[in-house]
């Protein structure tokens, strides 16, 4: 995949990340008489809660109260986030319980698992919410739509990329600081990155160790240190993960192996600006999690306000963004991966 280095644009949108989980069949319905109203307004007073992965994740806190917030506010919505101080499978299944009984009109989620929140989804649904995946998806059936960052092959080709252009042609060892062990985007990305490794351009890098800093700042830390010390000739990581690569950017910046082992991987550039100056990293890349939130916000009001129903071909208008189409499986695409290297990175503040 090529990766735009040239031009940049103020709001740039980048991107992440896909789900789509081949044992389901896709939607190929072409948005015909569904029921949807696509000249209907937005219901005012929708009350929308965002539930990430985590709280308190500098990731999570840009899409949430940078993007959503405002979005909820334009289309005069009642905005609230909450949610688990860890990353596990089934942390958040309480905060959907609840939020199912408080009558929350839209809950959008970034799953921790793809089947632990999955039964608590379809109760609050039966309920009367509507249900948003964002960042991390569940099964299609456990939701109505899935705002999409980008591309799980996408994301794969870009990391690989990135690693093989800062490692060089001479390639060498390699390893992935991932997440959670169930978090769906994460394991789809690494699936696809194996994919990926294995065309002939990529003969020269061999995916040694895959492990899991479960989104915490200091296991992260860890992680990074211990693939150092079991893998002396190891030449770069890949952190598909905010935290996991600043937390390995950090690590590495202070130790001897800094600009002997490369690092890459999805970061914010307030995160990596300093790893980045310092010669630590040479490039990274993510979306634009601000227009992730953003999105996201839009998707859910235009579900619940019945101006779409989900299905594949219906379009609709996500203030600021424009107009954006659902897809197969009630997918929704913010856009395309991007770049962030010394030449650009000053340019954005998130």
């Amino acid at each position: 995949m090529r990766i735009r280095r040239s031009r940049i644009v103020a709001t740039a949108v980048l991107a992440a990340v896909a789900l789509t989980l081949g044992a389901c069949a896709e939607d190929t319905d072409t948005g015909g008489d569904t029921g949807a109203n696509p000249s209907g307004t937005i219901k005012e007073g929708l009350k929308v809660t965002f539930l990430p992965k985590q709280v308190n994740n500098p990731y999570f806190d840009t899409s949430d109260n940078q993007g959503g917030k405002p979005a909820v506010e334009e289309f005069k919505g009642q905005y609230a986030q909450t949610g688990p101080s860890e990353a596990s499978p089934s942390a958040q299944v309480s905060y959907i319980n609840t939020l199912s009984q408080q009558g929350t009109d839209v809950i959008i989620i970034a799953a921790n698992d793809q089947d632990a929140v999955c039964g608590s989804l379809t109760e609050a649904r039966a309920a009367g919410a509507t249900v948003v995946t964002y960042d991390s998806d569940t099964k299609p059936e456990c939701r109505d739509a899935f705002v999409n960052q980008a591309t799980s092959e996408g994301i794969a080709q870009s990391q690989i990329k990135l690693i093989s252009d800062a490692v060089g042609p001479d390639g060498g060892e390699i390893a992935i600081l991932s997440a959670t062990a169930n978090a769906t985007n994460q394991n789809a990305w690494i699936e696809l990155m194996k994919t990926e490794l294995a065309k002939p351009e990529y003969s020269k890098l061999k995916l040694v160790a895959t492990v899991y800093g479960d989104d915490q700042d200091e296991k992260s830390f860890q992680e990074a240190q211990g693939l150092l010390s079991r893998y002396p000739n190891l030449k770069g990581i890949i952190s598909p993960t905010t935290v996991g690569v600043a937390a390995a950017a950090r690590y590495l910046s202070g130790s001897s192996y800094k600009g002997q082992v490369q690092l890459t991987g999805l970061g914010t550039p307030n995160q990596m600006r300093e790893y980045v100056k310092d010669g630590t990293v040479k490039a990274f890349a993510l979306w634009n999690p601000t227009d992730l939130g953003y999105l996201a916000a839009y998707t859910g009001a235009a579900l619940a306000s019945g101006i779409i129903t989900g299905k594949a071909g219906e379009t609709f208008t996500a203030g600021k963004l424009g107009e954006f189409t659902v897809g197969a499986n009630g997918e929704v695409l913010l856009g395309e991966p991007f770049e962030f290297n010394a030449t650009n990175i000053d340019q954005f503040n998130f």
